[in-house]
């Protein structure tokens, strides 16, 4: 089948209605010497059960490793009726569901995915997701710079480093320079410290935003972290990219907390591509017309039938352009729709009862590697499913490269992170979840001990 379907007609229609007498001359602004002048150097076409065998014969040469990956996107293996339910036909709507008679189950969707993340984050009103958990990070940033009528923000040295870089692209976009943000450093058991944190509040600071557990796995004292913000009138922003640690963490709502955002790839399926992502942002009823994005209210129709509507939309296509509060363009449909069919499986009881699992693998993990000769923790505070970890020789990536060579990615080498690579350029930080079983961490232990450097 041709993948261009026009006719010579409609060639000749389309080039003369532009004003153009040929295909050549419509490239004529590209170099010559850009131009590909030859056919496409590609081998003849396969029936499909030749093409099939060959794409096997491709895949069998792939190399599968054991990983211990996390750093911002931890992975819990969804059921195989995510998956299924995801391809029903009633979820093919149009691009977005702007016509509620027609988009109920679509709408009811985003509804049920808004309860789910307010109730995680113990707050009152979460919209539609965002496009990921930076994006998410940095429009809370402007939301509370818009609530506050403040410039000026403080991110904890314990959020993700590519949040950090996101916030300050957004900063700059609003035209404030390096000066409109402070970091706030960790302590040596990985938290935030809170002195130093005190000393950079001034009257002028929109807002504090913190992770928790924070980019090391460490959890942070967020009733302290949101009684300081609050005492110099600014917002305090929690970021948890493991949705997890809510189901025995304090939820940032209940600690205080104005706005909650994160990250919820994790629980849409395969991580191993990178993204799309979906971006999860809840905050405080009072602050819900300042919101980005989108928001899916309940109703009752004419003969009192529940019913599901777009209730507030904040770009400019909706509304005054000096009123917009966010030019995100859409929810991220799918993956947000992945994530609540994952969430209603577990319910509140599995949930706890995974979180359970990730801590206990994660306290034999750190136990275990604890030990190992020539290693150990770089932060000691309390954690959830991730450990940072020295390594012998002074490389944390030379110890990766080695690793993958037997077949396990220990984890993520902080030198790959500019901010931190000089204070933590020997330190591993490695994911533990439920995917992985005793003998998995076992197996990392021993190629760790035999590791050195």
């Amino acid at each position: 089948m041709r993948y261009l379907p026009h006719t010579q007609a409609d060639v000749a229609r389309m080039l003369e209605a532009i004003g153009v007498g040929s295909i050549e001359e419509l490239f004529s602004s590209i170099p010559s010497r850009l131009r590909l002048t030859r056919e496409l150097d590609l081998p003849p076409a396969l029936d499909e059960a030749t093409l099939l065998g060959h794409l096997q014969e491709l895949g069998s040469k792939n190399r599968t490793h054991l990983a211990f990956l996390g750093a911002g996107i931890h992975h819990h293996p969804a059921p195989a009726s995510v998956d299924m339910l995801l391809s029903r036909a009633e979820f093919y709507t149009a691009y977005t569901p702007y016509q509620p008679e027609i988009s109920q189950g679509t709408l009811q969707a985003i509804f049920e995915f808004q309860t789910i993340v307010a109730e995680l984050f113990g707050l009152d009103v979460a919209n539609a997701s965002m496009y990921d958990g930076a994006s998410a990070c940095a429009e809370a940033v402007l939301m509370a710079r818009r609530l506050t009528g403040r410039g000026r923000v403080v991110l904890a040295r314990g959020l993700h480093p590519e949040y950090r870089e996101v916030c300050a692209a957004y900063l700059r976009g609003a035209e404030l320079g390096e000066e409109s943000r402070a970091e706030a450093p960790w302590l040596p058991s990985g938290s935030c410290d809170l002195a130093a944190l005190d000393r950079l509040l001034a009257d002028d600071i929109a807002c504090v935003v913190v992770q928790s557990p924070n980019f090391f796995g460490v959890l942070e004292d967020l009733d302290a972290i949101a009684k300081l913000a609050h005492s110099r009138g600014a917002l305090a922003v929690a970021v948890v990219c493991e949705p997890a640690a809510m189901a025995l963490a304090r939820a940032p709502g209940e600690a205080g907390f104005d706005l909650a955002v994160g990250e919820g790839l994790g629980f849409c399926g395969h991580t191993s591509l990178g993204g799309p992502g979906v971006g999860l942002l809840a905050a405080r009823a009072e602050h819900v017309r300042a919101l980005p994005g989108r928001l899916v209210g309940e109703t009752v129709d004419a003969d009192g039938q529940r019913g599901y509507v777009l209730t507030l939309a904040t770009r400019e296509q909706h509304i005054r352009r000096e009123r917009a509060t966010s030019n995100i363009c859409t929810n991220q449909g799918l993956m947000a729709l992945a994530f609540t069919i994952h969430m209603c499986m577990l319910g509140r009881h599995g949930l706890t009862r995974l979180a359970r699992i990730n801590l206990a693998r994660a306290e034999y993990a750190r136990r275990l590697l604890g030990r190992l000769p020539g290693y150990a923790l770089r932060f000691d505070g309390p954690m959830f499913n991730e450990l940072t970890l020295r390594v012998p020789g002074g490389s944390a990536s030379r110890c990766v490269e080695a690793l993958g060579e037997r077949g396990v990615l220990p984890g993520v080498p902080l030198s790959r992170f500019p901010s931190l690579a000089v204070d933590l350029g020997d330190t591993l930080l490695i994911g533990i979840t439920e995917a992985h079983r005793k003998a998995d961490i076992d197996r990392l232990a021993s190629a760790l001990a035999e590791y050195r450097g």
